[in-house]
């Protein structure tokens, strides 16, 4: 206390003892916290609580690595406290696990010291970092648009193009698609590789002296830039397709691929 300590915060910590326990009595005595320390047994817990002890420190982790039932002493412990009505508080101590937390918990010490590298690990949890890792994605799906998300890229060809000159385009966008568009730039479908597949088994190499306004195109799938990010998601649960066709009104601005929302 000379050296300007709180005497409302500092303890004492005095390892139990004959001189240990007259001891911790005179510096209650003074109103002084006292931590009687190294208690291993009910006895020596019981000559700490009639001294006054401000905390008396079973030390688990020790006891049990010589095979003792440090639980069943601490619980013993804590039922003195509790049925005696003594001031002192049961304090778990030498904690080795996470697991030593739920143990202090269930017999009900009032309190307990852990290490850090234990303590930052309690809020840890592999179903709490799924659900967390869903919770982020679920938000991400609510709060962006599916313009934060979609490639720079804009592979498109003019419905009059030859279809050679569109495969070469399909292959250096990489996308497995190229989106056609009219004169104006209006979309009129998408090209994929697997209608270049179908073309091929049907009309043979006749389909490479075709143009795009040769073949017959229905209703993309495609979702407006501004839509929210879970349109395109639930667009591709339903239809079970990699790519999306993005569209700011009917002019083709891009696609997203379903690995773009993973990102």
């Amino acid at each position: 206390l000379k050296l300007g300590l709180d005497p409302k915060k500092t303890v004492f910590k005095i390892p139990v003892s004959l001189e240990g326990v007259r001891a911790c009595r005179m510096l209650r005595n003074e109103n002084l916290l006292v931590n009687v320390h190294l208690v291993y047994t009910l006895q020596q817990a019981y000559m700490a609580m009639k001294a006054g002890a401000s905390y008396v420190c079973p030390l688990v982790g020790r006891l049990q690595d010589q095979g003792h039932d440090a639980l069943d002493l601490v619980a013993q412990c804590v039922f003195a406290v509790d049925h005696y009505g003594y001031d002192s508080k049961i304090m778990f101590s030498s904690v080795r696990n996470a697991e030593h937390l739920r143990n202090a918990i269930n017999v009900g010490v009032h309190t307990i010291t852990v290490p850090w590298k234990i303590m930052k690990g309690l809020t840890d949890n592999n179903l709490t970092t799924l659900g967390t890792e869903q919770f982020i994605e679920h938000t991400r799906l609510v709060t962006m648009r599916v313009r934060d998300v979609i490639s720079p890229v804009n592979p498109t060809v003019n419905i009059n193009t030859g279809i050679t000159e569109a495969l070469v385009k399909m292959t250096e966008y990489g996308f497995g698609a190229i989106t056609v568009v009219d004169n104006d730039g209006n979309v009129k479908g998408i090209f994929t590789d697997g209608d270049m597949r179908r073309a091929l088994q049907k009309d043979g190499q006749e389909t490479l002296k075709k143009r795009m306004s040769d073949f017959t195109y229905g209703a993309p799938l495609a979702v407006q830039q501004n839509d929210p990010l879970s349109a395109a998601n639930d667009l591709f649960k339903q239809k079970h397709v990699d790519t999306i066709l993005v569209l700011d009104g009917t002019k083709p601005v891009g696609m997203v691929d379903i690995q773009d929302l993973a990102q």
